[in-house]
């Protein structure tokens, strides 16, 4: 995208920008609103004859996480959700896109007048051609629109880095890519919260770490945080100079920091998540008993939060769930995530206590709601996705390969994968003839590719903006050497080490073939010798010529062997090796078929 010179409005012609300030300290919580909570219901003011406050208000939070910039309704099965039926089966329903979200969104807060909508993480990054091509720009603006309040880092958050994360924040045009439409980015209108992530060099948050919002005399506290474990998922490039502290360490030091300043309800806002046993939104996560349908990093940090922290907003896995998780004290505690891509919003009640200021847990009532297209569309939803594609259109509309099915991007090898990793394959062998085979990691496939046309392009078509939905993250594709000992050492960290719990395989070319076996434990789950190259067995003191993309190559994912190659070449972007790939290998007359996903032969 040309870069567009910059241009300033005047400050008449600026959008009003909410102003957001952190609650000053208070000297306890005698307010008149606390006086007035201990009168009886219907109470009237003896002085002005108004009706007093009841002790209790409901709080509407409404919530969701990991939208990642898909400001259009998603395809495939990334647009879609399960819901159990009462007899037991499933049905899917097509969810997903802001047009649709910000009117589901709109009609939940009518009749709610005290209302606060949060989100917990990858707002951005890993986005669709319409918001990553202007750097997350579009979708800034649109959650600007759905007037978002408040939202946590995730991981995603630094793709760019900290100080492309400050500019989606504060505002201001890309420093290379300048103004887009000839006007200046004026920034999120909502507080980025950031509690754990540390300048190495001051040792204070990057951002905000915790915001207070406030409504006459009812006061809810939001502490946001991401994974600790950001650096590993993430480009080295894009967390360079910052520190990732735990996540139930630094939610309770800023539970008692709020709780000094008066605040006792308190939510927060973490970009770390679960597995819930079902897939279903809609699943009774509770039915077992309290906890029990859901497993992951977020039960462990859920029950050493400490009790002051009312409710848990959390993303990063993807999955949907209201789930109960004991705090401490063996509490119950809501936590909830809201899937991925917009295509769920969670409805939660918090009861506030003007007595006590703080929230009444039993009260506590969520619930998860499909963000269905059988609404009405937001038209300045519709207006803004108009403006975007409309300046992303001679990138986006070309027509870069063709395919005879659609291409999935699900299994434990998925078709998606294979392809990806084939194009990398045949790249490195465009830059060093002796590249042996290629190696993606699992988390860098976005989504796949569908048969059916999205716009007018015809059905099999692959447009340059489909392959950016893919293969969003500007990786470049690298070659490494490694003996063949090592690269046995990388397919074994795919299931052990930091990634025993949640193996990540890798997706390979389609000349290495090898058989996991998952009723093993760890790296024995890795077959050493059904491990092959083109037929035969991988020699432990060979070198090996292997391509992978930047991220994996810097030991991303827990693949710290894959870090510690020789003689490395930095070839292109990963995206143009995929595009060069689909337009060498197909046409109109002669499209690509999905490859078989039968690499890897997976004994369960």
């Amino acid at each position: 995208m040309p870069a567009i010179s910059q241009s300033h409005q005047s400050d008449a012609g600026r959008r009003r920008r909410r102003t957001y300030r952190l609650v000053a300290a208070a000297a306890g919580l005698a307010t008149v609103g606390a006086l007035a909570a201990a009168l009886p219901a219907g109470a009237h003011d003896s002085k002005h004859g108004k009706p007093l406050p009841s002790r209790y208000q409901d709080v509407q939070l409404l919530s969701f996480n990991d939208l990642h910039g898909n400001l259009e309704p998603p395809s495939g099965s990334s647009g879609r959700v399960t819901e159990l039926q009462p007899d037991g089966t499933t049905k899917t329903i097509d969810a997903g896109g802001v047009e649709y979200l910000a009117t589901h969104l709109r009609e939940a807060r009518k009749a709610n007048g005290y209302s606060i909508t949060a989100a917990g993480g990858d707002m951005v990054g890993a986005s669709p051609l319409i918001s990553g091509l202007f750097h997350d720009e579009p979708t800034i603006e649109a959650l600007n629109k759905l007037d978002l309040d408040v939202t946590s880092v995730g991981n995603h958050e630094f793709d760019e880095g900290a100080k492309e994360l400050a500019r989606l924040q504060n505002g201001g045009c890309h420093p290379t890519a300048g103004c887009y439409g000839n006007e200046e980015f004026e920034g999120a209108d909502f507080p980025y919260l950031a509690a754990n992530v540390l300048d190495e060099k001051t040792g204070r948050p990057i951002l905000k770490p915790y915001w207070v919002w406030k409504k006459k005399d009812v006061k809810v506290g939001f502490i946001g945080v991401t994974l600790e474990d950001t650096p590993g998922v993430v480009s080295a490039e894009g967390v360079k100079g910052l520190k990732f502290k735990d996540e139930v360490e630094t939610i309770n030091k800023y539970a008692k920091v709020l709780q000094k300043q008066g605040v006792k309800s308190i939510v927060a806002l973490i970009h770390e998540g679960g597995l819930p046993a079902s897939g279903s939104y809609n699943y009774n996560c509770d039915s077992p008993g309290a906890g029990d349908g859901i497993s992951g990093p977020i039960v462990d940090i859920a029950k050493n939060i400490s009790p002051s922290v009312d409710a848990l907003v959390t993303g990063h896995t993807h999955a949907a769930y209201v789930c109960t998780i004991p705090d401490p004290s063996g509490k119950p505690r809501m936590v909830t995530s809201a899937a991925s891509f917009g295509r769920i919003y969670t409805d939660t009640t918090l009861t506030y206590d003007r007595f006590t200021g703080d929230i009444a847990r039993t009260a506590v009532k969520s619930a998860n709601h499909v963000v269905t297209r059988t609404v009405a569309k937001a038209p300045d939803m519709t207006q803004l996705i108009s403006k975007w594609n409309t300046l992303a259109a001679p990138i986006g509309n070309r027509a870069v390969g063709y395919i005879s099915a659609d291409v999935p991007s699900t299994g434990t090898e998925s078709p998606m994968g294979d392809l990806i990793a084939d194009a990398q394959l045949a790249y490195g062998k465009g830059l060093d003839p002796e590249t042996d085979l290629a190696l993606m990691n699992p988390g860098g496939v976005r989504a796949g590719l569908t048969y059916a046309a999205k716009g007018t392009e015809g059905d099999g078509v692959v447009t340059y903006a489909e392959g950016f939905t893919v293969q969003p993250f500007s990786n470049t594709v690298n070659l490494q050497d490694f003996t063949g000992t090592q690269l046995i050492k990388v397919l074994q960290e795919q299931v052990s080490g930091s990634n025993t719990a949640s193996p990540k395989i890798l997706q390979p070319s389609a000349n290495l073939t090898y058989t996991l076996d998952l009723t093993k434990t760890g790296a024995d789950r890795i077959v050493v010798d059904s491990v092959k190259l083109n037929g035969t067995a991988v020699d432990p003191a060979a070198t090996y010529r292997v391509a992978t993309n930047s991220f994996l190559a810097g030991g991303g994912d827990g693949f710290t062997t894959l870090g510690q190659g020789t003689n490395d070449l930095v070839g292109g972007d990963d995206l143009a090796a995929l595009v060069e790939y689909l337009t060498a290998n197909s046409s109109a007359s002669s499209p690509i078929a999905p490859p078989a996903a039968n690499r890897i032969t997976v004994v369960q």
